[in-house]
């Protein structure tokens, strides 16, 4: 499997292609990481230093990509955090041109916006263009509970509400939608859960919480479900095989201290995931 990865990338710490590119090369998935910027750190921490990087030179670089003669060998165009207006244009040039060379191909959109905790932290048109124009030319989506609200202009609370907000989605455009951070009223305390759902049915999986922030944990998730299930075709499989290593990565990343997600220290999880949740039929 070959993916062509647009996204930010950080000296510093795990987030943007800085997290999804190594989990995905050690499941055996061959990265083209395409950087949206190249900061010291993610903006988290309040100072960075670094270059945002224009469209233009994405599209160059994207450009010399493509006269390398590799887009009809691309099976997945992924995106994740869109910082400006200008890079959606990129992008959406880009998944074009690469479905024009393979048809076969997908794009897996992380729609990043915000969270139920702080509310949309991006520009206030980005929620708009990602609504209006990229999850419409999306075949996966990968939003929390809060941006799937946004997004379908719904409110997703308990099962049957999260349900109908993501058939809305899936009416927008995307076939397939995984929804992380689902929080819903009757879970069990202490618990969080992901949902997944194509044509084919919906699941859901239950893990215990872990009390932390993780950033680039959704950039980690993203990039996993998506090539499991890019390689199997089964939304349950993949679910069941990307909790399992998010899981054991926030684990250890708890139990470290750090602030930073402990990637590399993780790289078990990701290759031979331990499979220790049960992903549960709802529809």
């Amino acid at each position: 499997m070959k993916v062509l990865s647009i996204q930010s990338a950080v000296a510093y710490g795990h987030v943007g292609n800085s997290a999804a590119v190594f989990p995905l090369q050690r499941i055996g998935v061959e990265v083209m990481p395409v950087y949206t910027v190249n900061f010291s750190n993610h903006t988290g921490y309040g100072a960075w230093g670094g270059p945002m990087i224009s469209p233009d030179d994405v599209r160059a670089v994207i450009a010399g990509v493509e006269d390398r003669g590799a887009f009809p060998q691309i099976d997945v165009v992924l995106s994740g955090y869109q910082g400006g207006e200008g890079i959606a244009d990129v992008i959406l040039d880009t998944v074009a041109r690469v479905k024009a060379a393979n048809p076969d191909a997908v794009y897996a959109c992380d729609p990043v916006m915000g969270n139920a905790k702080s509310g949309c932290f991006v520009a206030p048109a980005i929620p708009v263009l990602l609504r209006e124009r990229v999850v419409p030319a999306a075949d996966i989506i990968t939003p929390n509970q809060f941006e799937l609200g946004f997004l379908t202009e719904t409110d997703p609370s308990d099962l049957d509400s999260t349900l109908a907000s993501v058939d809305a989605a899936r009416a927008m455009g995307p076939r397939t939608v995984l929804v992380t951070s689902v929080e819903r009223p009757e879970r069990p305390e202490g618990t969080i859960e992901m949902l997944a759902a194509d044509d084919t049915g919906a699941w859901i999986v239950r893990t215990p919480h872990i009390p932390m922030k993780a950033n680039g944990s959704g950039d980690v998730t993203a990039a996993l479900f998506t090539a499991h299930y890019r390689s199997t075709g089964s939304a349950a499989e993949a679910l069941a095989r990307t909790t399992s290593s998010v899981f054991d990565l926030l684990t250890r990343t708890h139990e470290s201290g750090e602030r930073e997600l402990q990637l590399v220290e993780s790289q078990e999880a990701y290759a031979h995931p331990r499979m220790q949740f049960t992903v549960e039929q709802v529809r």
